[in-house]
């Protein structure tokens, strides 16, 4: 009973929109509609510069951690852990508050892997940021960070890497748009506009939702 109610406190919380929110603060467009029509943090970036997109970053990480944590000092266990962490994912992806349209999870995702510990966190980080940075691909880096990330646990929490696989399994179903762009080579890099790949995104990302 008691995780149930956490994996629903975690839908709930995960339901909160903050790029939607963020944008509306900042008199921006609204992100289901403009750019890549994907309410993360990256297009926000792109729509409204660093610090809107930090905002959304940094609320879309809490989502992920405060249901997490607040399951694990309730003793839930490894396996009812990360269903609270997919129910948290499945609420930023389908968020009831916003017509269960929504975003790809990642930052959620990493939030609701901190508890394992910051070594884990520094670990993803690092991945994400030398994946980006030879690439300049963010989806790409995503998509391998969380497919690192069952290792990672492995290495340093084994209990957990079961859970970890859920939200892998997850994150990866979720880009599966990005990745056929990656493979036709129209996925948009970060810092780079490129209006035929946005084009094409804005149809994917539409088809997707």
């Amino acid at each position: 009973m008691l995780a149930a109610l956490m994996c629903f406190f975690a839908y709930l919380l995960g339901s909160v929109s903050s790029a939607v929110l963020i944008c509306h603060l900042f008199a921006l467009p609204d992100p289901r509609q403009a750019g890549s029509k994907n309410p993360g943090a990256t297009n926000v970036l792109r729509l409204g510069g660093k610090f809107p997109a930090t905002l959304v970053l940094v609320f879309d990480i809490l989502k992920g951690t405060i249901p997490v944590w607040g399951a694990y000092f309730l003793g839930i266990d490894p396996i009812h852990l990360g269903l609270v962490a997919v129910a948290a994912c499945l609420g930023h992806i389908y968020p009831l508050f916003f017509g269960f349209k929504g975003g790809k999870a990642v930052a959620t995702a990493f939030g609701a892997l901190l508890p394992i510990g910051l070594s884990l966190g520094g670990l993803l980080i690092v991945t994400w940021g030398a994946v980006v940075a030879l690439t300049r691909y963010s989806s790409l880096a995503a998509l391998v960070t969380v497919s690192l990330a069952p290792v990672y646990t492995w290495l340093i929490k084994p209990v957990y890497t079961l859970p970890v696989t859920f939200l892998t399994v997850l994150i990866i179903f979720r880009h599966r748009g990005n990745i056929v762009r990656l493979l036709k080579g129209t996925e948009p890099k970060v810092g780079k506009k490129n209006e035929g790949a946005a084009s094409d995104e804005n149809t994917d990302a539409a088809k997707e939702d």
